[in-house]
């Protein structure tokens, strides 16, 4: 006749070690016999175990599995109406596949036969009668370590599967979002293509043009300027063909310029190395296009853009670098390069009437260009105090509102 099912109480003695594997464990002891019941859960109980569930009913223990879930169970294998065997392959079916609940075989037959019988059927552990409670103990404490060892395994998983697929997530919206971007900007070039307007160079001593700086306007909305756009469709794989399609609408107004001025056109390092780039420019004549290298890219491989650049200067085009004295970048530029022209930048030609530091660098940067064969523009003059200044320091040549704006080019 089967005893009822029961929870044990810890007994006065347990003195559970410090985050000892017993501590939280539920454990579920299956056994015929209550005076084995009543063993195996004083040994728990004595080792640390705060949650140890007996049944004598092997009918039953199936359903009891279900419910409670255990981190190990102690099974009898010789029990009248359904043996040891049987129930594991039931709690078997009635485990997740990705769970791991360990199984300590109890028996009185120590015979190798009902050793490996036990163990093909899926026991973790054998452990014969009469026991030993130390051996329980130290066995338990074994497999449930184990079955520790496997839940952090899990639950390490599982963290990575969540990461996986929020990176997964993460690269398809990001890949969504750069095929939108792409289809936007290709729309841009195949329908409504930028603008170009031309800013006027003139020379600081007597206001006449020497030439043109191409600039692209785009008319999309929302609004962005054309440094965003041209970055935009270089993070998709698409600068260099964003920037020929810039340079070509350009060059379609060499003609309408007068006769002796010439055209800049901005190129990044990345296009300017291209053999398009070349194909491009050769339709026109050199002597009158200004290549603009743009400092903002990296510069990966400087003999591979001196050997692109050489060939382009050789034919007549001449080289300008642009933003001289915002950085370290455009003087490594001017330093490599040796240009044709150098542009100062527009953060040190504002209010530089007023600036003594600004003046003395200008004046540097004058005298170097005239020791390398260059000549100096000053971008972005906007008084008639800043141009004064800089054409006293001896810049011949400037760009900005003071002199014109943007626009397109006037009709011959």
């Amino acid at each position: 006749m089967s005893t009822p099912i029961r929870t044990a109480n810890p007994l006065p003695t347990a003195a559970p070690t410090h985050e000892s594997v017993f501590d939280d464990a539920v454990v579920l002891v299956v056994d015929d016999h209550d005076v084995n019941l009543q063993l195996f859960e004083r040994i728990l109980v004595n080792a640390g175990t705060r949650h140890v569930h007996l049944s004598s009913d092997p009918l039953g223990v199936v359903e009891l599995y279900k419910r409670l879930r255990p981190d190990l169970v102690l099974l009898d294998l010789h029990m009248p109406g359904m043996d040891g065997l049987t129930v594991m392959d039931a709690m078997r079916d009635a485990t997740r596949p990705e769970d791991f609940v360990p199984v300590i075989v109890l028996t009185a037959d120590a015979t190798s036969m009902a050793r490996e019988a036990a163990l093909r059927a899926g026991a973790t552990d054998f452990l014969t009668k009469p026991v030993d409670a130390m051996e329980v103990t130290l066995r338990a404490r074994n497999v449930l370590h184990t079955r520790a060892l496997h839940k952090r395994l899990q639950a390490h998983n599982a963290d990575l599967r969540a990461e996986i697929a929020e990176r997964d997530a993460a690269e398809r919206e990001a890949r969504m979002a750069a095929s939108a971007k792409v289809r936007r900007l290709r729309a841009v070039l195949d329908v409504s293509p930028p603008r170009i307007l031309f800013q006027p160079v003139a020379q600081l001593d007597s206001g006449k043009v020497v030439g043109y700086e191409a600039l692209a306007r785009f008319d999309q909305e929302p609004y962005e300027p054309p440094n965003v756009w041209f970055a935009e469709a270089a993070k998709v794989g698409l600068g260099v063909e964003f920037e020929l399609a810039a340079v070509r609408l350009a060059l379609d107004h060499v003609a309408s310029i007068q006769p002796g001025a010439v055209l800049a056109i901005n190129v990044s390092p990345t296009t300017a190395m291209t053999g398009e780039l070349a194909q491009l420019l050769a339709k026109y004549p050199q002597e009158r296009l200004v290549l603009e290298l743009t400092e903002h890219a990296q510069v990966d491989d400087y003999d591979r853009l001196l050997e692109a650049l050489t060939r382009l200067r050789s034919r007549g085009v001449c080289l300008a670098v642009d933003d001289a004295g915002a950085g370290f970048a455009s003087l490594h530029h001017i330093l490599l390069l040796s240009p044709d022209i150098i542009k100062l930048d527009i953060s040190l030609v504002r209010d530089i009437h007023e600036d003594p530091v600004k003046r003395a660098l200008a004046c540097s940067l004058v005298t170097f260009a005239r020791e390398i064969g260059s000549t100096i523009i000053a971008e972005g003059i906007e008084t008639p105090d800043e141009l004064a200044t800089l054409a006293d320091l001896g810049v011949p040549w400037g760009q900005g509102y003071h002199l014109g704006r943007p626009a397109p080019l006037p009709v011959l």
